[in-house]
């Protein structure tokens, strides 16, 4: 336990109705643990600020130096953080080996003190896995289990389970654990998704701690913690897995809107993890954020295509014709005949995978070697190759031939120019591409993001090569400046130091290495442009194959988590997960199901069933394991105003949402959303305005089911008479 520490100032504070477990029978061993944490998470915060001010004090170096200062400054500064966060409730609780009374404490984070001694178990590790994946059918050698409830610090309620019949030896008291885990579900909400670490249940643990090798898909109806599954599997992946650590690539999780992104904010942050990159598929294109939905269903399901997508590859090319005819080159004492051949191969120069914009310069460079090597005068090469690139004629055609392209702008002549979309997608036919043309070719839609994002990869930076001449000129500069000082300075110094060190600074290699290259112009990095090692997609149901392509373009791994309910598809999905990621260009697929409603009552549930069931008979509908106590409600819409009253006036903690009232103006923990951004967040009271108003269809049925089975505790269902 906590060995010989002395016991720290009282961590518990249970309420008088839990008097039963203060018994110093039942915590005393605790309370010395969380005495020595308290000594090593001092002597730990202690370490790290004095180790954060020495890093800070250091120089910063120069490239691959000042890289690992600044990485190693933000892992302390993340990991100071992380312990002033939490304190003592690092800890979730602790575990006993049925062959070991020794309690194992579990944690955010391992902790050990200044003697090496282990005080918390990273709760990642394979050794903490029995604390979560435990059951009476399968206790894993554990003899018991304990859970601590924290609130401001403080211990406010624990539970026990005990899995031999000689464990109940100091926790018969406390051997309450399934209602108080029922108890947890039902407290109230706030504007950020709760922390249930200490929660975790045995099939969402399994389901965590799976590899990452191949694509998880992870099936789960309303309630079942497929999001706190999502989020906990990216911070156990990057504890677990080496290969993906930020220098390889990191993780991406992609959440379906903002007000989710907003809702989960702590949560990864909370585990230790803050480098992160999170964002919608909005993110992923500047154009995503006033992107607009698609009101042409027709519109949207032809750009919902992954061939559509495909199409950019053909219109680029395009852009990528050498020229048909040869010509004839001026040099300063030569003419050179370039072939309508040599420019085919200059055109094959760029590597593949090169984007477009890049790859000119490459081509450039090449029609400068086959041409310097058809000369055949006195001039040096230098020269040659250098009245070679002034030639405006030859820089000219190539520009013609090969020229900078803008995303935006090659996107937009897709929808106003019916001959190049027929080019580039031969397969439409004549009505599609009438269909997909514009009137204003830049009115961005959400279906238009995929192509965008598309053009944007296969073209790259149209401003690289301008910045690479930038930084090439900066570094001369820098070069012909330091040169310059050297010479000064072996001019000044006229005595021969016996070793030549003075001269040997005009070499070259010496004066680069004085020269700070962190200091020339660079471009921001696309913290979203990949490629990650893993991505983490929550609500994934709802992406079309177009959208799909996105995220495959940024994980050539193709190691995926995919979270999703087929059920709460709002554009339906027939088939089977399987035949839909193998279409889209995925392999090596594995299926986890969650089938346990943890979050809704069954008396929602039992409202909420129905109406998904009509529409979609085979539904992955969980079963819902508690009672709120409170049936769902119904009556006239000019009610909610006196509701809502009567329910902030009950409930002084909580949040409640209107779904379905645009013209509801938002109050302080009552929110207004659609169904559709309502979708991976919960509330203590969800009321539904005008249900049957959704729509019709798979899709109106899916926007009352998700709204529905946002309610925690209780449902109102309203009625315009």
């Amino acid at each position: 336990m906590g060995g010989d520490a002395e016991p720290t100032a009282d961590v518990f504070d249970l309420p008088e109705h839990l008097s039963a477990k203060a018994d110093p029978a039942l915590i005393a061993g605790d309370q010395r643990h969380f005495a020595a944490m308290a000594a090593s998470l001092d002597q730990a915060s202690a370490d790290l600020s004095a180790r954060l001010d020495a890093e800070r004090r250091a120089p910063g170096g120069a490239g691959r130096r000042a890289v690992d200062r600044d990485q190693e400054v933000r892992r302390l500064t993340a990991r100071l953080r992380l312990l002033g966060r939490f304190g003592l409730d690092l800890c979730l609780g602790h575990m006993v080996s049925a062959d070991n009374p020794e309690p194992v404490y579990i944690g955010r984070r391992g902790l050990t003190d200044s003697a090496g001694r282990r005080l918390l178990l990273d709760w990642r590790s394979p050794a903490a896995e029995p604390f979560f994946g435990a059951t009476h059918a399968n206790p894993m050698g554990l003899a018991s289990r304990r859970r601590y409830r924290w609130t401001q610090g403080r211990i406010t309620d624990y539970w026990d389970e005990v899995f031999t019949p000689d464990g109940f030896e100091g926790h018969a008291a406390a051997l309450d654990d399934q209602s108080a885990f029922i108890a947890s579900l039902g407290g109230s909400r706030s504007n950020r998704m709760r922390d249930v670490l200490g929660t975790i249940q045995a099939d969402q643990d399994a389901i965590i701690r799976a590899g990452s090798s191949g694509a998880l898909v992870v099936d789960g109806g309303p309630g079942t913690g497929k999001t706190v599954v999502a989020l906990h599997r990216t911070a156990y992946l990057l504890y677990a897995d080496p290969r993906l650590g930020h220098r390889r690539g990191g993780v991406l999780f992609v959440g379906p809107h903002q007000p989710y992104l907003a809702y989960v904010a702590d949560v990864l942050p909370s585990l230790g993890e803050e480098d992160v990159q999170t964002c919608t598929l909005r993110d992923l294109v500047p154009e995503g954020a006033a992107a607009t939905v698609e009101t042409d269903p027709e519109v949207a399901r032809l750009k919902s295509s992954a061939d559509l997508v495909k199409a950019i590859e053909a219109a680029v090319r395009f852009y990528e014709e050498p020229p048909a005819k040869g010509m004839t080159v001026t040099t300063d004492d030569s003419d050179l005949w370039l072939s309508a051949d040599d420019w085919a191969e200059a055109f094959e120069a760029p590597g593949p995978g090169t984007p477009h914009n890049e790859a000119r310069d490459e081509v450039w460079e090449e029609l400068l070697t086959i041409l310097v090597d058809k000369y055949d005068g006195d001039e040096p090469e230098d020269l040659v190759r250098g009245s070679l690139q002034r030639n405006r004629e030859l820089r000219a055609t190539l520009h013609r031939a090969w020229p900078m392209l803008d995303a935006a702008d090659l996107v937009g002549d897709l929808w106003s120019v019916p001959a190049y979309l027929r080019k580039c997608a031969p397969w439409l036919s004549t009505d599609e591409v009438r269909k997909l043309q514009r009137g204003d070719a830049r009115a961005w839609t959400v279906s238009d993001l995929p192509l965008l994002d598309a053009a944007r990869q296969r073209l790259g930076d149209a401003e690289a090569s301008e910045r690479k001449r930038r930084h090439e000129a900066t570094l001369a500069a820098e070069r012909a400046r330091r040169a310059t000082v050297v010479d000064e300075l072996i001019e000044a110094h006229t005595y021969d130091d016996g070793e030549g060190v003075l001269s040997s600074l005009r070499q070259l290699d010496l004066q680069d290495a004085l020269v700070d290259e962190s200091a020339l112009p660079l471009a921001d990095p696309d913290l979203l442009a990949g490629p990650f090692a893993h991505i983490v997609v929550d609500e994934a149901q709802e992406l079309t194959d177009a959208e799909w392509q996105m995220l495959l373009l940024r994980c050539p791994s193709r190691s995926f988590t995919i979270v999703g309910d087929r059920a709460q598809a709002r554009h339906g999905f027939t088939e089977s997960w399987q035949a839909r990621l193998e279409r889209i260009g995925l392999d090596r697929i594995s299926l986890a199901a969650l089938s346990i409603n943890y979050r809704t009552p069954e008396e929602v549930m039992a409202e909420a069933e129905p109406v998904i069931r009509a529409a979609l008979p085979d539904a992955n509908v969980p079963t819902s394991i508690r009672s709120g106590g409170v049936p769902v409600a119904h009556g006239a819409a000019s009610e909610l105003g006196a509701i809502l009253d009567a329910w902030l006036a009950a409930h002084a903690e909580g949040t409640a949402c209107v779904i379905g009232d645009p013209t509801f103006e938002e109050r302080p923990r009552v929110r207004s959303l659609t169904p559709e951004l309502a979708k991976g967040l919960e509330f203590d009271l969800v009321v539904l305005v005008d249900p049957e108003a959704f729509g019709s269809g798979i899709e109106g049925a899916v926007d009352r089911y998700v709204a529905m089975t946002r309610a925690t505790r209780q449902l109102v269902i309203l009625t315009t008479a």
